[in-house]
């Protein structure tokens, strides 16, 4: 999520009518060709899904799943957040080698922020004022973590992840001023922890392989003292102290686990699975193993990084594909601890 002041001599892109209308229910899939991120606007009652690298489209979907409006000319839209006031979006354009921020009244892009070529922006988290951003293009030993602040003189820098490189763009995760980079998805999975300082700068703390191979989502704790992963090697979802690794705990998914989302207000996690199988989404207890609530996805999968929750608990939102079309549709369970 951020923010406020834009800095003199970056192009701002004013795109007038960058928001087009669209009909749709929630039972029908998004004009998306994939799924790349979603982010709860709990304040409009409202979800934002991104549809990846081969996207260049952001949908806006009520609290219902049904489609309200299109934002175009998001070039390979994938990762989302919104700013600490809740009234900007901000996309990483990974085919744009740009992060673009959005108004979340009018739909309107308000400015875009150039992050270097063949950088391909991915992955974005925030931390106060500060968007920390996943970048590295495919299949390239180029990879590191970028810092958006736009009141700076000099809005973006990149590598801020230290001596550290990545394979493609790391899944940059944050809550307070603990930020996560993590390897995705090859056969040697790394996370390492750092500590946002008020200078602006990242700490290096705890890093390591604990997560196992294939890793696919993280999620923090509200406090960020707590991560949990879910790596395709695994049968569980794992959970980690931020301070040094040390386990904490394990809630079984089966073969696949491709989803994680703690819950913002309540002792509770998400956990979702790469499958058609019974069961693909179930909801924890922390540190419990006897789920609260589980969920058949009736021939669909879950998307990868495909869950998250409202800020009450009310609701969690899981994006599906069909097992033959990528096409995303977002499906609402109401309720989940009850």
């Amino acid at each position: 999520m951020i923010r406020r002041v834009l800095a003199v001599g970056l192009t701002v892109l004013a795109l007038g009518s960058a928001a087009t209308a669209a009909q749709a229910t929630g039972d029908d899939p998004l004009p998306l060709p994939g799924f790349g991120d979603l982010v709860v606007d709990d304040a409009q009652e409202r979800v934002f899904v991104s549809g990846g690298s081969s996207s260049n489209s952001v949908v806006v979907v009520d609290e219902h799943g049904r489609l309200k409006k299109k934002i175009d000319n998001q070039f390979g839209a994938t990762g989302l957040v919104l700013s600490e006031d809740g009234k900007t979006l901000y996309v990483a354009q990974a085919a744009g080698d740009a992060i673009s921020a959005v108004d979340t009244t009018t739909f309107a892009e308000k400015a875009r922020y150039a992050t270097g070529a063949r950088t391909c922006p991915t992955h974005l988290a925030r931390t106060g004022t500060v968007v920390w951003f996943g970048y590295g293009c495919e299949d390239e030993w180029s990879g590191g973590v970028g810092k958006l602040d736009v009141a700076a003189a000099t809005p973006v820098s990149l590598d801020e992840q230290g001596d550290v490189l990545f394979q493609s763009a790391p899944l940059v995760t944050s809550a307070g001023t603990t930020v996560v980079a993590s390897q995705l998805i090859t056969s040697l999975t790394s996370v390492h922890v750092y500590q946002a300082g008020s200078d602006g700068k990242l700490e290096p703390g705890a890093s390591g392989d604990v997560a196992g191979g294939n890793l696919t989502d993280v999620a923090l704790s509200p406090d960020g003292t707590s991560a949990y992963t879910a790596s395709g090697s695994r049968t569980q979802v794992q959970g980690f102290a931020t301070v040094d690794l040390s386990g904490r705990g394990s809630y079984s998914t089966g073969p696949y686990p491709n989803a994680v989302a703690a819950s913002p207000t309540t002792q509770h996690i998400a956990t979702g699975a790469y499958t058609t199988r019974n069961k693909a989404v179930t909801v924890f207890p922390l540190g419990g193993t006897v789920p609260v609530k589980s969920y058949d996805l009736d021939g669909s999968v879950l998307a990868n990084r495909g869950l998250a929750w409202s800020a009450d608990a009310k609701r969690l939102y899981a994006v599906l594909q069909g097992p033959a079309d990528s096409r995303p549709r977002l499906e609402v369970f109401s309720r989940p601890l009850s």
